[in-house]
Parts: C-alpha cells; structure tokens; sequence
C-alpha cells in the first residue's frame, strides 16, 4: 500500500509539474490565471480518483500507473501511444504560445464553463473505472476478464476514451486558446485508431465481447461513432 501510495503521489505530481513548467514557459509568464485554474481542476479530480481507487480499487491503481508506450506490447499500440503523449504535451505548448503572442481571445466565463466540461470528462473516467475493474492503460486482457455492459458501456464501447476525449478537446479554451485545438483534435484521432485496433484484439481474446459489439453500436459517441 506504501508503495502504490507513493507512487500515486509522486506520478501525480510529477504530471503536473511538467505540465505547469511547459504551458508557463511557453507562455512566458506565471501569471496565467486559466492554466493554474485548470491544473486545479486536473490535479483535483485526478487526486480524488486515485483516492477511491487506493481505496476500493489498488489493481486497477497499479495497473493504471505502470502504463504508458513501454508497457504495451505491441509495436503499433507504443506508436500511438508515444504520438498520443506528443500531441497532449502539444496542447499545452501551443495554448501558452498562443497566450504569449496573442492569437486567441477566450472570455473568462467560456474558459470557466470548459474547466466545468474538463471535470465532466473526469466525472466521465470516474464511472468507467468504477464500473470496470480491467480498464488498464495497455491493451490486454487478464485472466478471470469479462466483458463489462453496464454503467457507461451500456450507451459506448469505450467510455474511457470517451471521457478522455471530452475533457482534451475542452483543455484548450480552457487555456484561453481557440489556436491549440488541433492537437487535441490529433489526439483524439490517434485514440479513434487505438480504439479500433483493440476492439479487433478484443474481438478474438475476450469471450462475449462480438455480442457486446452488436449490443452497443457506438464506439466514443452515442448515436454518432
């Protein structure tokens, strides 16, 4: 439990740092009120998720914090995942380049009504772990694995990802920036390919989950993909 706290604590903190150092240097200064206020509300709901799963949910903690490109073992999945990394880190980049010379103009009330969609997409990725003990972060499947239908994978096959891409394409104006939306944009089609890739693996390791298919039609978007 020590451990897995620490290094909780520690990856959390870490994350934020980076993320901090490269939105602020790139926009040159600290007084960038919309970045602290988002990294309070990323740190915040990423803490209090981490927190129920310490408590209810340590597998899926540790399995979660050992992923990353690495961690997966196929060659394609590291690929995504090494450019999905990039393209999260651009985001940041871009929105304090374009804090620093300017180019967007984002009203406070519209940076503040994305953080409320950023934590909606937390809230998101809050019901997914809890309905879902085996959403790692690499694609496989463990033993005892069975294909989960409820919660939110009773409107998407992949809430996960659905959560993530909500609260990334909000990051931006979030940040004040309309000129950083095409890195999310990007990360959010390097996770479509991701996501189709493991539902071919799925399909052929999961028991159940070709019924599971044709129950929920839609992948990220209901009624949409």
């Amino acid at each position: 439990m020590g451990v897995l706290l620490a290094q909780s604590i520690s990856g959390l903190a870490f994350l934020l740092a980076v993320l901090a150092f490269v939105t602020c240097a790139c926009a040159g200064t600290l007084g960038y009120w919309q970045a602290w206020a988002y990294l309070a509300v990323f740190g915040g709901a990423s803490a209090l998720i981490a927190a129920y799963l310490m408590a209810y949910d340590r597998g899926l903690l540790a399995r979660r914090i050992h992923g990353g490109p690495i961690a997966e073992a196929q060659r394609g999945q590291q690929v995504i995942q090494a450019l999905a990394a990039l393209f999260f880190l651009a985001t940041f980049a871009a929105a304090g380049l374009d804090r620093r010379f300017g180019g967007s103009h984002v009203s406070a009330r519209a940076s503040l009504a994305a953080d409320a969609v950023v934590a909606l997409g937390f809230g998101v990725v809050f019901l997914t772990f809890r309905a879902n003990s085996y959403a790692g972060s690499t694609v496989e499947v463990s033993r005892g694995q069975q294909v989960v239908s409820t919660g939110p994978y009773a409107f998407v096959r992949h809430p996960l990802y659905a959560g993530a891409a909500l609260m990334m394409l909000a990051t931006p104006p979030a940040l004040g920036s309309w000129l950083a939306l095409p890195a999310p944009i990007a990360l959010v089609a390097v996770v479509a390919v991701r996501l189709v890739e493991e539902e071919r693996f799925l399909a052929m390791e999961l028991a159940g989950y070709e019924d599971y298919r044709r129950r929920v039609p839609y992948r990220l978007v209901p009624f949409v993909w």
